[in-house]
């Protein structure tokens, strides 16, 4: 049985339906992918918490994750205003956007199963409409762009849509860095807790860029994927 978006969503249940999407347990794969990080660990590059809570705060306000907020917040006024060709450019940009195959697998494959399971947990037209939007145009399903759009479709607002996305990515990546050895239990959830201020400066800055103002300083997270796609032994996709 599936459950029919409420026009009047309230804001317990807007926050209840970002608990469940954006929790690393939503079932996209998340646990696949560590964003570069197990290269980043393999090659010195991050050794301890200090060193994880800098790479990830680096990300959200200069990599890839920047770019992410900015796209999440494209399609989120995009697919609230009803215009298809501008969130078409988005998912283009999206996709073009990726520095590493294993980035542009790591959002497809994620941006695809996030969108599978709304439609059949949380329908709404507009979700059936980028599905159609990005079949037609022979686009991937960028996971900030199907966000954004989501969050638009069930009435709830960019700011708090943007930082609970934000902020389960960085729950998924903080979940990787324990798997990998790097933190234990506790020290992650320093980790979370550190990065706090790192979420509101980004959601933010997103909010106050250019929207065309998109793409990544971060290069070390894209040569890491890179790095990664031919390292020996691994846990993870990306």
């Amino acid at each position: 049985m599936t459950t029919e978006p409420s026009a009047g969503l309230s804001e317990t249940g807007a926050l209840l339906r970002l608990q469940a999407w954006f929790s690393p347990a939503f079932p996209v794969g998340g646990f696949s992918y560590s964003h570069g990080l197990e290269a980043a660990l393999e090659a010195g590059w991050i050794g301890d918490l200090d060193g994880l809570v800098d790479w990830l705060a680096s990300d959200l306000a200069e990599g890839t994750l920047r770019s992410e907020a900015i796209l999440f917040l494209r399609a989120h006024r995009e697919t609230g205003a009803g215009d298809r060709a501008a969130l078409a450019e988005t998912a283009g940009l999206a996709a073009a956007l990726r520095g590493s195959a294993e980035l542009a697998l790591e959002s497809s494959q994620q941006g695809s199963a996030f969108l599978a399971t709304l439609r059949a947990v949380w329908p709404a037209p507009a979700l059936d409409a980028l599905v159609a939007l990005l079949a037609a145009r022979g686009l991937p399903a960028s996971l900030a762009v199907a966000a954004g759009a989501a969050c638009a479709a069930h009435g709830i607002a960019a700011e708090q849509g943007l930082a609970c996305f934000l902020q389960g990515t960085l729950a998924n990546l903080v979940s990787a860095a324990l798997r990998l050895g790097l933190l234990g239990q506790t020290d992650g959830q320093r980790a979370l807790a550190r990065l706090e201020p790192a979420v509101a400066e980004a959601v933010a800055a997103a909010l106050a860029a250019d929207p065309e103002d998109l793409g990544s300083a971060g290069l070390l997270v894209e040569i890491a994927t890179l790095v990664h796609e031919t390292q020996y032994s691994r846990l993870f996709r990306s």
